[in-house]
């Protein structure tokens, strides 16, 4: 659905009633939905809301299948998605783009006079202050925390720079709900070690991660193990580096036991792994928070977006928790990286306690997240709709 009047008319979203877009989320690729959708599906169901949704990606699941209750736009990027968000009239923006507030992404002028709040949904297990632009969540706000630690690191960036104090929502991550979710539904034979091992291989993105640095290697030892390797790039790598996901499927595409997914929405091959191989992704703590199982690590260095991290005197989470949910191993010793392997899927079940105790001890509200998220927003739109604002 477009969001302007082939007449030039007003943005078909500014005719929605106040109620229809008191709550609005704005979804910056496809990539959001599985972040958005155990929170929406809270508030279409129990709480009853329409909703507005808009989003900035052609290929945007909503577009084609949009749940009864919501008012779904295409902003593009731009100048529309600029004028949009300017010009919005909301109670509550929930979002998944850091730096929005920035001139990268100006909240609208009626902020202050609607009373506006925008909330913040993570879409990453990992810590805030490494892998993000250091003023990636300053002007939300509220935000709606994975664990303790995140609160943490948010309160020492407000300390250290003088910023005011943002509301911190003990949340959860919807999508590691979804996965245990679907884990439960699995039958003993489903969840029994498979012959030959199958291994996904999901890293980060940029030029030290797995794909863009070494990844060939990787999977050269990982298939000379015996296993079957599924590689599962991140969507950005096919966005700003492609020939690196071109150049693995060249090189292995004669090999029955190598295929490659870039659906990474799809939860199956993560289900049916029996390890998953990665860099600083945080998919590595989705997968071995979801089905318990361990995760092999190739430490290639830090994915650094803050150089200036370390000013809060944290050690990031995705940092501090790898040993207690996997190896880690050089990436160019492939004897070391087979080792590793067979020690792991080996020993999967034994890694199990570990990684329960990993994540009750980090992630709030794990099972129930979306209807935690649901019932604060419903309380900030209905406060919004009493303020009596057009």
């Amino acid at each position: 659905m477009g969001l302007f009047k082939k007449d030039g008319g007003k943005p078909k979203y500014g005719k929605l009633t106040k109620a229809q877009r008191a709550i609005t989320f704005y979804a910056e690729d496809g990539g959001s939905w599985p972040h958005f959708e155990p929170i929406v599906s809270e508030l279409l169901g129990r709480h009853g809301r329409e909703l507005a949704y808009l989003t900035s990606s052609d290929s945007d699941p909503l577009l084609s299948d949009t749940p009864e209750g919501m008012h779904v736009f295409n902003i593009g990027e731009g100048a529309k998605r600029g004028f949009t968000f300017q010009t919005m009239e909301a109670g509550v923006v929930v979002a998944t783009v850091p730096q929005l507030g920035t001139k990268l992404l100006p909240k609208s002028r009626l902020t202050d006079s609607l009373g506006t709040q925008h909330l913040y949904v993570h879409h990453s297990i990992a810590s805030t202050h490494m892998i993000y632009e250091p003023d990636g969540f300053d002007f939300y706000e509220a935000i709606l925390c994975v664990g303790p630690y995140m609160a943490l690191e948010t309160r020492r960036r407000e300390e250290l720079h003088d910023l005011p104090a943002k509301e911190l929502i003990e949340h959860g991550y919807g999508r590691l709900d979804t996965i245990i979710e679907r884990r439960a539904e699995l039958t003993d034979e489903q969840r029994a070690v498979n012959d030959p091992p199958l291994i996904v291989v999901a890293p980060s993105w940029g030029p030290n991660c797995i794909f863009e640095s070494c990844g060939e290697a990787v999977v050269d030892a990982l298939l000379a193990t015996g296993a079957s390797v599924i590689a599962r790039p991140h969507p950005m790598t096919r966005k700003h580096t492609p020939a690196a996901i071109d150049q693995l499927a060249a090189r292995f595409a004669g090999d029955p036991n190598f295929s490659l997914e870039e659906n990474v929405a799809s939860q199956d091959s993560l289900q049916r792994a029996d390890l998953m191989v990665s860099d600083w992704s945080g998919a590595a703590l989705e997968f071995a928070f979801g089905t318990e199982r361990p995760v092999l690590f190739i430490d290639v260095p830090r994915k650094v977006n803050n150089p200036g991290y370390e000013e809060l005197g944290i050690e990031p989470f995705e940092a501090t928790v790898r040993e207690q949910i996997g190896k880690v191993v050089a990436p160019g010793g492939s004897e070391q990286i087979g080792a590793a392997v067979a020690e792991l899927v080996a020993e999967r079940g034994s890694w199990t306690e570990s990684i329960r105790s990993a994540r009750e001890a980090n992630i709030f509200n794990v099972g129930r997240s979306g209807a935690v998220a649901a019932d604060v927003i419903a309380e900030k739109a209905d406060r919004y709709l009493q303020r009596g604002a057009s």
